[in-house]
């Protein structure tokens, strides 16, 4: 919560300036922050209560501080000077603080906090001074250019700029290659580094080349607020971002820099930068394998051909356990090199390495393969007894995945049933799998210890069924 919204319940994060000039309001029309002085001797007088909050802050703005003065003495002493403040004891609510200050001939009043740093919402101020600073330039912007606020997403220039305009012209090429004998396998992509470098990441995402072999999964952007260093411009409206700090937010896996207001309205078609996925396992599914242009997760798709290329006959597969630290070292490896780390027989020559290392992948998801979301109705298809109705419940249940996590789900069940077509070299048949996996695909979602427990014979027979019925139901 910004300082306006504290006063005004209107939040912050819209352009000030308008389309057709781009112009915003120089510091020079804004008024300054100053400090209201007081001849009082605060700090000696014997009745007034000397909280934690003075001790730790309020005794280095002593200039500030007025002790516990009413809303009526704090609008007489600004009523001065435009852009001047002072801090005062709430009177109605003894040993809290309020922010006074006066903008637009009028004195507003605002909670004020400290954790180590000054707020009266979630932007977070080394000083008052720069609280009271950033707070002026909000009410400025507000004031000054509220009727354009609330249009500015009218006619966003993303809309113009965006895939479907500066695809057909890309200046960033990316050569997609397909090997024909690996159809599911990862479409690696060469870039021009320093074409890539000299782009906002408004404009890299723009000129992405989509391949037909690519898959289009729909992502949602991670917005983290951020602060902005020199003047930035938001990549949605094409308008000025202001403030001190904590002028907008930025996406955390592709780069976008928006409004905050703007940031509830764009698409959800965030396209992965490697240069902020930063790591395979404990990466959200979907972020990878479009940060990566693949249709499934290299680790899954590397373990699987690993497997069956030396492990179907290997006795007990996926139920033995390799050693947990070199199962860590093929994590490790993933996230150091990507497609490039070695899992080989020459590398690891125990099999049941590399099936830990497959299970930790799912084991350490954000989001299970089976999702959050679906993992109520799954549970439900689970107690369904009538074969034929669980079929069709589950096929049912599989919509609600999203597209990355269902084509993951599907490769990994052809997988698990070629398994059990080695049953009697291996002993592992469906069910022995879907004991295994079950848990490890599915986690319950913040239910309790007894609940959870009672869902793990649910889950079993919903792995043990999707593998069995993995032709009919993908």
């Amino acid at each position: 919560m910004s300082l306006i919204m504290m006063n005004t319940g209107r939040q912050c994060g819209s352009p000030t300036c308008t389309s057709s000039s781009r112009r915003h309001p120089t510091h020079a029309e804004l008024p300054a922050p100053v400090r209201w002085k007081t001849d009082r001797n605060i700090m000696g007088e014997s009745k007034l209560a000397v909280s934690v909050y003075i001790k730790e802050v309020v005794s280095v703005h002593v200039k500030q501080y007025h002790g516990m003065i009413s809303r009526e003495e704090a609008d007489q002493l600004l009523s001065q000077a435009e852009g001047s403040y002072l801090i005062r004891e709430s009177q109605r609510q003894p040993g809290t603080y309020t922010l006074a200050l006066r903008f637009g001939n009028q004195t507003r009043n605002f909670r004020l906090y400290h954790d180590g740093k000054h707020f009266v919402g979630e932007k977070r101020f080394e000083s008052i001074h720069d609280l009271v600073t950033d707070g002026l330039i909000t009410l400025y912007i507000e004031t000054k250019a509220a009727e354009y606020i609330a249009k500015m997403t009218i006619n966003p220039i993303y809309e113009h700029v965006g895939y479907t305009t500066l695809n057909q012209e890309p200046t960033l090429k990316k050569l997609l290659t397909h090997s024909p004998d690996a159809p599911d396998g990862p479409v690696p992509a060469k870039d021009d580094c320093n074409a890539e470098e000299r782009l906002t990441s408004l404009v890299r995402r723009a000129t992405l080349r989509e391949s037909d072999l690519a898959p289009k999964y729909e992502k949602v952007h991670n917005f983290k607020v951020h602060t902005f260093r020199g003047p930035h411009w938001c990549e949605y409206c094409a308008n000025f971002m202001w403030g001190l700090i904590a002028q907008g937010v930025k996406c955390a896996d592709c780069g976008l820099n928006v409004h905050k207001q703007c940031s509830k309205v764009v698409p959800n078609d965030c396209q992965p930068d490697l240069r902020h996925v930063k790591k395979v396992y404990s990466c959200d599914l979907t972020t990878l394998v479009k940060a990566h242009n693949t249709k499934r997760p290299m680790v899954v798709d590397m373990c699987i051909q690993e497997i069956e290329a030396r492990g179907l006959q290997s006795e007990g597969l996926y139920r033995i356990s390799g050693f947990s630290e070199l199962i860590e070292d093929v994590k490790l490896a993933f996230d150091r090199d990507g497609e490039k780390a070695d899992i080989s027989s020459n590398a690891y020559e125990d099999i049941n390495i590399i099936t830990g290392a497959l299970k930790l992948y799912f084991r350490e998801l954000p989001i299970p393969l089976i999702t959050y979301d679906a993992y109520p109705r799954f549970i439900e298809t689970g107690k369904i007894t009538d074969p034929e109705k669980r079929l069709e419940s589950l096929h049912e249940a599989l919509k609600l995945l999203p597209p990355a996590h269902c084509e993951t789900l599907r490769y990994l069940m052809a997988h698990l049933k070629r398994v059990t077509q080695y049953e009697k070299e291996n002993l592992m048949s469906s069910e022995n799998l879907g004991i295994v996996f079950g848990p490890t695909l599915m986690r319950a979602p913040e239910l309790d210890a007894m609940t959870a427990l009672n869902d793990i014979r649910y889950q079993r027979l919903v792995v043990e069924t999707l593998i069995t019925n993995e032709d009919v139901l993908f």
